[in-house]
C-alpha cells in the first residue's frame, strides 16, 4: 500500500502574512543530563498544513473539536488546478467527486468556485496554498465556505501525487475550542 505524506515540515513551513513562526525549544535533552529529550512548542494554529474550522470565522461555528471526524478521512479526489477553476471544469469534476476534493497546483479558489462548492455539497476542500481565496482578499471565500461547515485543509503539498481517488486522514490536532489546527495529512492509495 503507497502512503503519501502531503503535510508540510512544521518548523520550516510556510507561514501565512502576520502569523507568528512555528518554534521549537529543547527544554530537556539527555545530552544535557536529562533521562528524556523534550521539546516545548510555540505555533500558530494556522502553520503549516491545516485545518481550519468554522469558528475561525463565525462566533458561533463549530470550534476545530467539534468538527465531525467523518468530514477529515475518507475518500478524496485529487485534481490538478492552476489559477482560477474553470466553472464548467468544475462542475463536471464535482458532479462525481466523493465529497473531499484536493486541488493540485496553484489553485485560486474564487467567490464562483466557492459556491459551486457549496451547491454540491462539498464536506472538504483542500488546497496547497496557505489560504484560501485570492491573494489579499481571502476573507469572503472562508465565509462562503465556512458558512455551510466546509473543512478548509489548508497548506498541503500533492507535487509527488498523481491525479486520482485515494483515501484521505486529514484529522487535526484535538485543541480544545480552537478555531483551527495543524494536522498531518495523508493519502493512501485506493
Amino acid at each position: 500500500m503507497k502512503i503519501y505524506d502531503i503535510s508540510q515540515e512544521v518548523f520550516s513551513c510556510c507561514v501565512y502574512p502576520g502569523d507568528p513562526v512555528p518554534k521549537g525549544e529543547k527544554v530537556l535533552t539527555i545530552a544535557g543530563g536529562a533521562v528524556s529529550n523534550v521539546t516545548a512548542l510555540s505555533m500558530c494554529a494556522h502553520n503549516g498544513t491545516h485545518v481550519d474550522a468554522p469558528y475561525h470565522f463565525f462566533d458561533d461555528g463549530k470550534k476545530i473539536d467539534e468538527v465531525p471526524l467523518e468530514k477529515l478521512v475518507g475518500e478524496a479526489l485529487v485534481v490538478s488546478c492552476d489559477g482560477a477553476p474553470d466553472a464548467e471544469w468544475l462542475e463536471e469534476i464535482l458532479k462525481t467527486a466523493p465529497g473531499k476534493l484536493l486541488f493540485k497546483g496553484n489553485a485560486v479558489i474564487t467567490m464562483e468556485a466557492a459556491k459551486l462548492c457549496n451547491q454540491y455539497g462539498m464536506e472538504l476542500l483542500g488546497i496547497e496554498s496557505q489560504s484560501f481565496g485570492p491573494d489579499g482578499d481571502p476573507i469572503p471565500v472562508h465565509l462562503e465556505l465556512l458558512s455551510k461547515e466546509v473543512v478548509l485543509l489548508e497548506g498541503i503539498r500533492l507535487a509527488q501525487v498523481p491525479e486520482g481517488r485515494y483515501i484521505l486522514h486529514a484529522a487535526p490536532l484535538n485543541l480544545g475550542g480552537a478555531d483551527g489546527a495543524p494536522c498531518r495529512a495523508t493519502l493512501l492509495e485506493v
